[in-house]
């Protein structure tokens, strides 16, 4: 656990990648197998189940401080971390007298699931009193599940490579799929041998950058495709075994959440890996993100979810063909067979991405402005001799989005964030006007540079109108331009909508609270570019 502390420490305060990669390098050269097997599955989100509810834990922080339970809340509230809140309260020694590694914290946490409270808490507290501070903060991490760490897994990946000396694009497929760090050994973990028997293993994705200008730098049109970018959860669909795997991006085994798939089973050629769009679609179109929303996360999906948000998948590349890996195959070679699989199947539910034509990047440029008439975000491109490659790289794939909706609102509500943020005031709900009423209808979290979410930290603290918890009511000055890709109907929020990545695009120092937008515009964006109403349990925020 003191490596592994340490670690983490290094990792959130260094400021430059090298710094990073060096100091997952070097733990991944010194720790052991167990612990090694356990950090490449917190950093990849493979994060142990919670045994321990978070109430208890307070509780018992308070009890240990000898605090009352009230302060204990006060005290998070300034803090704005649970685990950093209980690490400082415990804070009673400098050195730790504890030998115990990683794995053993984390197995030994698992294993709580069954025990009785006394036995939990008997457990945790002997933890803190044998920890350090930073290890404790750790320790309290592995228990509430909120492991945020400024890498990526990218990075993780090459440091992994690094010391084994191995290609990193061949370990990221390795370490994906499905598998369980409870019980999967290391060397088992990084085997070439032993990943070919696992069916169901994914391929990694490969990920577009932005393109924030026109693509006239990027050559002769020709050599380009053109596609709709689709709003969707991004999937691969892999048939092996006389099984379909369903995976999405998140790397999350989505098996019996979209019955409509299962006669693909039967119908896609043998040794088949499709990459492509999970989409809610009926009547010829994508339906919003918000209609396919409402069946993630359910255990059970009913008739009438199948009926008001059916899906299809709307294949956009090849991956594996016949048990081969396509992905060093050209993009037209890849698409051409592609194109050749679908039509085979033949099957409403598997549609293949279409091509979108044009002679010019003009003419792309006047289609890209029709992107939300086609239930679209906007226009991938993607260049026509390009491989398959993994993650994000910059050159052969872009997408360029439509630019957002927007709307002008004042700042009504704000809260701490967390991790670096845990100390500012940088999570602001929005609000427009209704007559002479103001009306919630958004939160953000980001479009403000360091400097400017300082600038309105300060004014909270100094014009907080009241508290609740950790929430504080603000005198409403503060102005916002707020961005958001798309906007539905919402029975959850008193304002009736919901808006789809909402992000500040700017602070209106020139525009003062009278001149903000109103509720009525609002419902004028929803009627022009909206969805009906949704499930209120499943709206998005």
């Amino acid at each position: 656990m003191r490596s592994f502390a340490q670690l983490v420490s290094e990792l959130g305060s260094a400021t430059k990648t090298n710094d990073k990669l060096e100091a997952l390098s070097t733990y991944f050269s010194q720790a052991g197998d167990k612990d090694k097997v356990w950090v490449i599955a917190l950093f990849s989100g493979r994060r142990p189940k919670r045994s321990i509810p978070s109430g208890l834990l307070g509780l018992w922080c308070a009890e240990l401080s000898g605090i009352p339970i009230w302060l204990f809340e006060e005290c998070y509230h300034t803090v704005g971390d649970l685990a950093e809140t209980i690490a400082l309260l415990t804070d009673t020694q400098a050195v730790s007298t504890s030998t115990n590694s990683l794995s053993y914290y984390i197995e030994s946490l698992s294993a709580l699931r069954t025990v009785s409270e006394e036995e939990k808490r008997t457990f945790v507290v002997q933890a803190w009193k044998e920890l350090t501070k930073e290890e404790r903060f750790v320790f309290n991490k592995l228990i509430t599940g909120s492991f945020r760490i400024g890498v990526s897994q990218r990075l993780m990946i090459q440091a992994l490579a690094s010391s084994l000396s191995e290609d990193p694009d061949k370990l990221q497929h390795l370490i994906g799929g499905n598998w369980d760090p409870a019980t999967t050994s290391f060397s088992t973990l990084v085997n070439q041998s032993a990943a070919k028997g696992d069916f169901s293993k994914p391929y990694p994705f490969y990920l577009a950058y932005a393109l924030e200008e026109a693509p006239t730098e990027l050559g002769s049109p020709d050599q380009w495709q053109a596609e709709w970018k689709w709003d969707g959860i991004r999937g691969q669909f892999i048939h092996r075994a006389e099984q379909l795997f369903i995976w999405s991006r998140g790397e999350e085994l989505m098996e019996g959440k979209f019955p409509e798939y299962d006669p693909l089973a039967g119908l896609l050629p043998s040794l088949t890996v499709l990459d492509g769009e999970i989409l809610a679609f009926k009547e010829g179109l994508p339906l919003p993100f918000s209609a396919l929303q409402t069946r993630i996360g359910r255990k059970n999906v009913t008739k009438k979810q199948l009926q008001e948000a059916p899906v299809v998948f709307m294949a956009y590349d090849l991956l594996e063909y016949e048990g081969q890996d396509f992905r060093n195959h050209p993009l037209s070679e890849r698409r051409k067979k592609l194109e050749e699989i679908v039509s085979n199947v033949d099957h409403p539910v598997l549609r293949i991405s279409p091509n979108i034509l044009f002679d010019s990047w003009e003419t792309l440029s006047r289609i890209r402005e029709d992107a939300r008439d086609a239930h679209a975000e906007g226009i991938m491109l993607k260049r026509k001799s390009s491989n398959y490659q993994t993650g994000r790289k910059r050159g052969d794939w872009w997408k360029w989005k439509t630019d957002p909706l927007s709307i002008d609102a004042v700042l009504v509500y704000a809260m701490k964030g967390h991790g670096r943020r845990s100390n500012l005031y940088s999570d602001y709900t929005f609000a427009v006007r209704s007559g002479d009423q103001l009306v919630t209808f958004t939160k953000a979290y980001s479009g403000l540079t360091d400097a400017e979410m300082g600038e309105v930290d300060r004014y909270v603290k100094a014009n907080a109108l009241e508290k609740f918890g950790p929430v504080r009511t603000v005198k409403p000055a503060l102005v916002f331009e707020i961005g958001f890709e798309g906007i539905a109907a919402s029975n959850r929020h008193k304002s009736g909508v919901a808006l789809r990545f909402p992000r500040i695009l700017r602070w209106r120092k020139d525009k003062p609270v009278s001149e903000i937008n109103t509720l009525e515009d609002l419902k004028d964006m929803l009627r022009l570019y909206g969805a009906g109403p949704q499930d209120p349990a499943q709206a998005h925020p």
